[in-house]
């Protein structure tokens, strides 16, 4: 029955949807003044049918051949001599062992749709011309022009030095950002599990404090404390006799500022996970240490970082990545300025993922933060993975297994 109502019902509209994702139309809009003569082809909108019909296709065949399986498991049973299930014993079965598979069906159809979905519809944007100002639905069709936006982000110096300065920049700003909240975490860690530190819990409140209060929130009042024209911190500094400081407006101290700002906010995790890792070493361990002659520097390089590293470092690639993509601070603290006149749609402080906003928000180029979007994916995917296979934590784990 299924078979016959998709091919009655749904082989035309799957025919146009297959058209319109191969041509992304044929017909732009016809205009006289501001009057629509002819709606015409929208580029994007047949982009999409055509995924969705393509997605419901996959899953089509995934239920036509879980029948053509059960129907040749059927055929076996009865050439054997054996009694296939009757109506009432198939759905008793059913019942009894495929109900997680009813339950999990609707969860299939809502990934399918509400996330295979985008993630499709983003990666073919990267395979089209789909930009402003020249290409822009439903004014223009948008064709497909394989991976010739690829190399146009390298080949086209406007494109190639912005990538180049923009990357080179977010890798930098990754690496320095994750290991400072985590030695400074660490540092504030060892300190508080320190036995002469008196008044602990009230340290650990106050260091908690900033990690607490929602981060968009702490961004936008720092960008106002490091404000170079009216911001508090520049009016102490000139009533000291110092010079104001251009913290947001000048590339060097702009990125200074983005470390400071990430510190005070980043470190206090890091400080309480720390602690908790601290708090489970063996005091035993300490006590041998001591016997043999072992310094505090010594315990600390020997027996509490290899064992706190153990223990954070999946934190700490996973770390890496989120600041890699941490779009909130860089665009709450700078807009990605000050402005770059050598980068194509991006300023001084821009990562790729802030580049990436302003390429389709701001800049109509769909096409190309497609592409970035796509490299940001390779980039990361591989470089946590090959990290997390060369932990001792991942190592063990699989052996475990």
């Amino acid at each position: 029955m299924l078979e016959i109502y998709v091919i009655v019902f749904w082989s035309t509209p799957f025919q146009w949807a297959m058209w319109g994702l191969t041509t992304l139309g044929e017909t732009p809009q016809i205009r006289e003044g501001r009057k629509i003569v002819y709606q015409g082809d929208h580029s994007i909108f047949l982009m999409i049918e055509g995924i969705i019909f393509l997605i419901a296709f996959i899953l089509f065949l995934g239920v036509y051949y879980s029948n053509i399986r059960d129907a040749y498991r059927v055929g076996k049973l009865r050439e054997a001599g054996e009694k296939p299930n009757t109506l009432k014993q198939t759905l008793n079965h059913l019942w009894g062992n495929g109900f997680p598979y009813l339950l999990l069906s609707p969860t299939l159809l809502f990934t399918a749709f509400v996330t295979v979905l985008p993630l499709i519809f983003g990666i073919l944007i990267a395979f089209t011309n789909y930009s402003g100002p020249n290409y822009l639905p439903p004014n223009n069709l948008v064709d497909w022009v394989g991976f010739q936006s690829f190399i146009n982000l390298f080949k086209l110096k406007t494109w190639g030095t912005t990538f180049a300065g923009v990357f080179t920049w977010t890798v930098i700003w990754a690496v320095i950002a994750t290991l400072l909240t985590f030695f400074i975490g660490m540092f504030f860690a060892s300190l508080l599990g320190h036995r002469k530190i008196r008044f602990v819990k009230f340290w650990r409140m106050i260091f908690i404090l900033p990690w607490a209060v929602p981060g968009f929130i702490s961004t936008l009042i720092m960008r106002n404390i490091f404000n170079g024209e009216f911001g508090p911190l520049n009016k102490y500094l000139r009533q000291l006799g110092i010079e104001a400081i251009p913290w947001l407006s000048d590339p060097f101290w702009a990125k200074m500022t983005i470390f400071l700002v990430h510190t005070w906010l980043g470190f206090p995790f890091w400080m309480l996970l720390m602690s908790g890792v601290m708090t489970s070493i063996d005091k035993d361990m300490y006590e041998a240490a001591e016997v043999d002659g072992a310094n505090p520097w010594n315990k600390f390089w020997k027996i509490t970082f290899p064992l706190v590293l153990f223990a954070t470092t999946p934190l700490l690639i996973m770390g890496f990545a989120n600041n890699f993509n941490n779009f909130s601070l860089i665009y709450f603290l700078t807009q990605g300025n000050p402005v770059n006149t050598a980068y194509s749609y991006a300023g001084s402080t821009d990562i790729l993922i802030t580049w990436i906003y302003k390429l389709t928000l701001e800049r109509n180029q769909f096409n190309m933060a497609s592409v970035v979007s796509i490299l940001i994916f390779f980039f990361i995917a591989t470089l946590s993975v090959i990290n997390f296979k060369r932990t001792r934590a991942f190592k063990e784990e699989d052996m475990m297994s």
